[in-house]
């Protein structure tokens, strides 16, 4: 190697080293970068704690029977028979002997009741008791150990709180949907007779009925019964009978075997802006007395067509069917005083209530309510005895069904039916008892007009009832 090449190369790694050294010394002095600490995030709160008091009461229900066929048109075919069906729900254990609430809708015509416990742990179920008129049925497993879900009151929600639905929709076991109270009191839906509904945005599709709504305290608030649905799925209303409506249910039908009722004697609407100028109301609150029957308890009290009750048994009375719900809960016997607006002036009477006679019906709900189809929605209807059939001076020979209400705004309202009417015919199908008029409006499609065939004052006329 020539010399200048060395020297170069000498040259070259002197420079090298005195730039390493120079460096090397010059991060001697740099101070340690600073240790960063993590940022603490704020802490969810879980909602685990509420889910697990509750969901393990929480069960599947699958039923299985037989349901009849309708009668063939044509009376020269054989004789209607019966189909197999499947179904199921939910439910939600409520007491530790074994007692379980869930929907009539669900176990309604069930030969075969089958409980599946979140523990995997399977029973056979026995009906104790049904009410189609809040859609409510108890069912009871025998069983130890049974995890139970405590109860909360209904009656202290309000709007905006978050709540959680627990059930099976669609055979999914233990699933856990999210929602606030989207509104209390919710009537008119048409799904049930006596309609006070808790309805919430929390997720609700098919397999869901009869499961839990619960509060933040994870405690029963409600029991899950319907959603409002134009495709079938979640839409984001859904409905549940309310848990103090739910627990006087259950207590009835556990210790009596059937659902006692409170029974005022009249026929009730809403007040209308038009109709509370008339009545010298300050606003549109109350129930109007559109009819009172003889020899009730409103006759004997001396309530008179009119009259709109504004304070029921010390509570305000909002709309009719806030009236309806706390007149049926009322015990049977008990003294109510009642505040009513009559000649635009108050006048408090006290009427005694008595049982609600097994004959009255509404059309709302239970098996072969017609809850489909909006034409016969907002009927209140009773079966025509001869007693009722003197009241409206018709001959005792007529056969039907009479209606001793009529929803204000309904469209049965809108095509001209009246409270007083009886209804002898729809679609040209005779009515002769609540059954028909029941079985008849299962028949009833969605959105379809309705003919009906009324005898009002003794004399017959058609009138077509368009939803």
């Amino acid at each position: 190697m020539r010399p200048c090449t060395i020297a170069l190369l000498a040259s070259l790694g002197l420079c090298i080293s005195q730039v390493s050294a120079a460096a090397g010394a010059a991060h001697a002095k740099k101070a340690p970068p600073p240790v960063v600490q993590a940022k603490e995030e704020p802490q969810v709160p879980s909602l685990s704690p509420m889910i697990k008091r509750v969901a393990p009461a929480v069960v599947y229900v699958t039923v299985s029977g037989t349901i009849p066929l309708p009668a063939p048109v044509n009376p020269l075919y054989d004789e209607p028979g019966s189909r197999p069906f499947r179904g199921a729900g939910s439910g939600v254990i409520v007491d530790s002997n074994g007692y379980i609430v869930t929907n009539n809708h669900v176990v309604a015509q069930a030969d075969e009741i089958k409980v599946l416990l979140a523990d995997k742990r399977e029973f056979t179920g026995k009906i104790v008791g049904t009410d189609p008129k809040t859609d409510i049925a108890v069912v009871k497993i025998e069983g130890t150990n049974l995890p139970t879900a405590p109860w909360g009151d209904s009656g202290q929600l309000k709007v905006g709180e978050y709540v959680l639905a627990i059930g099976n929709p669609f055979g999914l076991n233990q699933t856990v949907t999210m929602g606030i109270i989207s509104a209390v009191g919710r009537a008119n839906v048409g799904i049930a007779d006596y309609e006070d509904f808790i309805q919430t945005d929390a997720a609700i599709n098919p397999g869901n009925s009869g499961g839990a709504l619960i509060n933040s305290r994870g405690e029963l608030i409600g029991v899950n019964t319907a959603i409002f649905s134009r495709s079938g799925g979640y839409m984001g209303i859904g409905f549940a009978v309310p848990s103090n409506m739910v627990r006087l249910v259950m207590t009835s039908l556990i210790k009596e075997g059937k659902v006692t009722r409170g029974w005022l004697g009249v026929s009730i609407q809403e007040v209308s802006s038009e109709l509370a100028k008339q009545f010298g109301l300050k606003d549109s609150r109350g129930a109007l007395i559109s009819d009172v029957l003889k020899d009730t308890p409103a006759d004997r009290a001396g309530l008179k067509r009119g009259d709109v009750i504004v304070k029921y048994n010390g509570h305000d009375v909002t709309n009719a069917g806030q009236l309806r719900n706390l007149v049926a809960e009322t015990p049977v016997g008990q003294q109510a005083p009642v505040v009513v607006i009559r000649d635009k002036r108050e006048k408090e009477l006290t009427v005694k209530i008595e049982e609600q006679p097994k004959e009255v019906a509404g059309s709302g709900g239970g098996p072969g309510a017609p809850s489909e189809n909006e034409a016969l929605a907002g009927l209140e209807v009773q079966q025509l005895t001869p007693s009722l059939a003197d009241q409206l001076n018709l001959p005792h020979a007529i056969t039907g069904v009479v209606i001793v209400n009529v929803e204000g705004g309904s469209v049965a309202e809108e095509a001209g039916v009246r409270a007083g009417d009886v209804i002898v015919e729809i679609n040209r199908q005779a009515v002769k008892t609540l059954d028909d008029f029941r079985r008849i409006g299962r028949q009833l499609r969605a959105g379809e007009s309705v003919l009906l065939l009324l005898n009002r004052g003794g004399q017959m006329l058609f009138v077509t009832v368009s939803p």
